[in-house]
């Protein structure tokens, strides 16, 4: 007596918290809804303001008169003030479903499926008697819908040519292939629009793995010297293959710019950059992951593959400039180390990279 006793000041205890619950998560939905109510008339109101601009603009390059420049702004204020009045319209009739039913409405269209913990009197056992114990069940829940979505992430791919910049000497005068060194870089990034009411100016910061490639001219290799020092040396075979990989983690920072396509619902505002121009300024800077050189020749007839993994004096700390442009996701892109790509070194280099940046 005294357990059933207990077992049901339990439930009745479960059932006052859950009913508070329940009510105060319908309170905060409905201010939610009225909230929404005052942005909608400020979208629609920035939209015909930007719309009305589009309009003038059209006027002010002769491409309509002004009875039709009139009539175009007439049907934009039309337009946008059922606009308002519709969506206004669907949240009053949400906000009136919340009053009738309270926390328990749920929109069929944003159900997924969750767990619940129920107690209480269960099946009957083999004697007859019925089970008191604890169950877990499915139950829909509400899938959180975001209105105004700032950030975005992609991942980035970058891939082209790479060489080094020699103090004192023209391009093209590298030590380097110009064709034969190449650059690869993976990551991944955040995209944040800075302003609250417009899509133009985007903050963009990740991190991204580089790897950096030189191939030397005239059968040289990289020897590091016991001063610490790092130089070309003519190899004493005939090489088929010279390269020094260095392998870099950064943290890249642009500022972009750029149109885009803002999209209204009553659920949810996005902006698209789907076919749109944008370009990017900004920089990187992080930290060296190691440095190998891979060499390939033959002697007497057989071929010999090295690859010597060595710090050749590369510096630690990484930084530099980079710069994209282009349409949606695929861009134009170029790097430039502002570090020297060996510390101390009598003539200093400085790696550079152009290529093509894919936003995926």
């Amino acid at each position: 007596m005294r357990t059933i006793i207990m077992y049901a000041l339990v439930l009745f205890t479960l059932f006052i918290v859950e009913n508070a619950v329940a009510q105060e998560s319908g309170k905060t939905k409905i201010e939610n809804l009225e909230a929404q109510k005052t942005k909608i008339t400020q979208q629609e109101k920035l939209a015909l303001k930007e719309e009305v601009e589009a309009i003038a603009t059209r006027l002010e390059n002769g491409e309509i008169t002004l009875d039709e420049a009139n009539a175009l702004k007439m049907q934009a204020a039309e337009k946008r003030a059922l606009n308002i009045e519709n969506r206004i319209a669907i949240i009053d009739n949400r906000i009136a479903l919340l009053d009738r039913n309270g926390a328990e409405n749920v929109e069929m269209d944003s159900l997924n499926f969750g767990t619940r913990l129920e107690i209480g009197y269960g099946e009957k056992s083999e004697d007859g008697e019925r089970i008191f114990g604890i169950s877990i069940k499915e139950r829909p829940y509400r899938k959180k819908i975001i209105y105004d979505r700032r950030t975005y992430s992609d991942l980035v791919v970058a891939i082209g040519l790479n060489n080094a910049i020699v103090d004192g000497q023209s391009f093209d005068d590298t030590p380097y292939k110009i064709g034969g060194s190449r650059f690869f870089e993976m990551g991944w990034q955040w995209r944040t629009r800075v302003f609250k009411n417009t899509n133009f100016l985007r903050f963009n910061y990740g991190f991204s793995f580089q790897f950096n490639g030189l191939k030397p001219k005239d059968n040289q290799y990289f020897v590091s010297l016991e001063n610490g020092q790092s130089e070309l040396q003519e190899f004493d075979y005939d090489l088929d293959k010279s390269k020094l990989r260095i392998d870099n983690l950064v943290f890249p920072m642009h500022f972009e710019f750029g149109p885009s396509k803002l999209t209204t619902t009553d659920k949810t505002m996005r902006y698209s950059l789907h076919n749109k121009f944008r370009v990017g300024v900004g920089g990187y800077a992080g930290f060296n992951l190691g440095s190998r050189q891979k060499l390939k020749y033959s002697i007497d007839g057989e071929k010999v593959k090295d690859k010597l993994k060595r710090s050749y004096n590369t510096n630690d700390l990484v930084y530099g400039l980079s710069a994209y442009a282009g349409v949606e996701g695929v861009l134009l892109y170029v790097k430039y180390d502002l570090n020297p790509i060996f510390k101390d070194a009598t003539i200093e280099q400085r790696n550079i990279s152009l290529g093509l940046r894919f936003d995926l």
